[in-house]
């Protein structure tokens, strides 16, 4: 046989396996890793009905019948690892009130036992009194083991936890300290029960570092910092005053950015990406449309599932699924659970009266 011959071979015996690359859907992608499909992620709990990152938003989005409970995960002063989503703790707790000296400061400026005599609950009454319940005044701030707790603490609904390193640089070391965390509560036994995820990659890396065996995604944001993209204006230098409309516009500086970014997350370990929506309702968390059909084939192309944040009115869960996604993060875990043929037994009210919330 001639070199060319041989050549030819050659690719035509490899030509199987690159379609087979190319065409391995995202339910496959997901059965190899043991996560869910299309998987049902509770943002900060059910926080569309209970106020988020509480026992009662996590507890209802169990109950509810979720995949997985998200939070995001920040240090106490004396090392104790707890759910809040904001830098600091004014948005969602009476910290204004109970420490006004110190309202501004970070969630690491914060003992356990202070963050535990706050009130994490009331905000969500005056900010949405629609949706208030008298059950809701003076819950707290959960630690780690709490929400394990909440996830284990059914015996057939047993959620698992989707966690977020939460500005990671300011807590050094916290990718070691949750691995000591879930491997001593034997969360790092079965596949897919935990998913791990963060915007920073280094911190991404850490983490595959730490627990190679457990399931990465890297959050993608169209940014300064982040993807590069086509406009060099930030929001606040553009000088708008309609956040959603803005960051609806803005898009990758080219499809070489993007798939730079699907490179990352390979590099450091991940399994898939975390891409933002652009709402058709706008709102605070519409941002840049990071699922178009193109980004979601290339990103299965290079194996990665794509689970969407934060997608909760049907006409925007038709768009994503239509587009190729892989799961959806969502503040309304009853209604995406009904959109994909698993309804709960009982309302979320009717959930909250039962759990005496």
């Amino acid at each position: 046989m001639t070199m060319q011959g041989f050549g030819r071979l050659c690719c035509l015996l490899l030509l199987p396996l690159a379609a087979l690359a190319k065409t391995e859907s995202g339910r496959e992608l997901a059965a190899r890793q043991g996560i869910p499909y299309p998987a049902v992620i509770a943002h900060r709990g059910a926080s569309f009905d209970a106020p988020e990152s509480t026992a009662a938003a996590y507890v209802l989005a169990r109950e509810l019948g979720v995949d997985y409970l998200e939070l995001d995960l920040q240090r106490s002063k004396d090392g104790v690892l707890v759910a809040v989503h904001d830098d600091n703790l004014l948005r969602t707790s009476d910290v204004a009130e109970r420490f006004p000296q110190r309202k501004n400061s970070p969630v690491s400026a914060f003992t356990l036992a202070e963050l535990k005599s706050l009130d994490a609950g009331s905000w969500f009454n005056q900010a949405y009194p629609e949706r208030a319940r008298s059950g809701f005044k003076g819950l707290q701030i959960l630690t780690l083991d709490e929400v394990m707790d909440i996830a284990e603490g059914h015996p057939n609904k047993r959620p698992g936890l989707y966690i977020e390193t939460k500005v990671p640089t300011l807590f050094p070391g916290i990718e070691a300290d949750l691995k000591a965390r879930l491997h001593a509560r034997g969360w790092l036994d079965q596949p897919g029960r935990v998913v791990l995820q963060s915007f920073d990659r280094n911190s991404l890396a850490l983490l595959h570092k730490e627990m190679p065996q457990v399931p990465k995604v890297l959050l993608l944001w169209v940014g300064k910092g982040s993807i590069e993209p086509a406009s060099a204006q930030s929001f606040a230098e553009s000088g708008e005053t309609d956040k959603a409309a803005f960051y609806a516009r803005q898009q990758p500086r080219s499809k070489a950015e993007f798939e730079r970014w699907l490179d990352y997350a390979k590099a450091a370990g991940a399994i898939g990406t975390g891409p933002s929506a652009a709402l058709t309702g706008g709102g605070a968390q519409s941002y840049a449309d990071l699922v178009q059909p193109w980004m979601n084939q290339l990103s299965h192309d290079k194996g990665l599932l794509v689970h969407v944040y934060t997608v909760d009115e049907a006409v925007d869960v038709d768009k994503v699924m239509a587009a190729g996604v892989d799961g959806i993060f969502t503040n309304r875990s009853g209604r995406l659970l009904e959109y994909f043929s698993r309804p709960a037994p009982m309302s979320e009210a009717q959930i909250l009266d039962a759990q005496s919330f």
